[in-house]
């Protein structure tokens, strides 16, 4: 299951992580952000193990998304050694090509 990542446990959870991990930047209220959250989800079990997956709900964590620039959700950031190694804007992925992204940063 995806972890919920906030401005608490960022920087040990996503920044410090041995693994790479996907965070995916979404809201309650955005549509592409409900398309894509089973297909985050399924993701998340998938990999577990060799990379982490997490969500930031963007209401209750402005400070975050303000720190990473977003301003359209969803948009999903790939991080490396803590820092972003790829980025995907929008809800255009499969979950074989999020899985994939994932892996290969492993």
């Amino acid at each position: 299951m995806a972890q919920e990542f906030t401005k608490d446990n960022f920087e040990s959870d996503v920044l410090k992580s041995e693994q790479p991990v996907l965070v995916d930047f979404w809201a309650e209220w955005c549509g592409p952000c409900k398309m894509i959250g089973p297909m985050v989800e399924a993701v998340a079990t998938e990999v577990d193990g060799v990379a982490k997956v997490g969500k930031v709900n963007v209401d209750s964590e402005q400070e975050l998304a303000r720190e990473y620039k977003i301003q359209s959700i969803p948009t999903l950031l790939f991080f490396k050694n803590g820092e972003i190694a790829d980025t995907i804007v929008g809800a255009n992925i499969t979950q074989d090509g999020l899985r994939e992204k994932l892996e290969a940063l492993a």
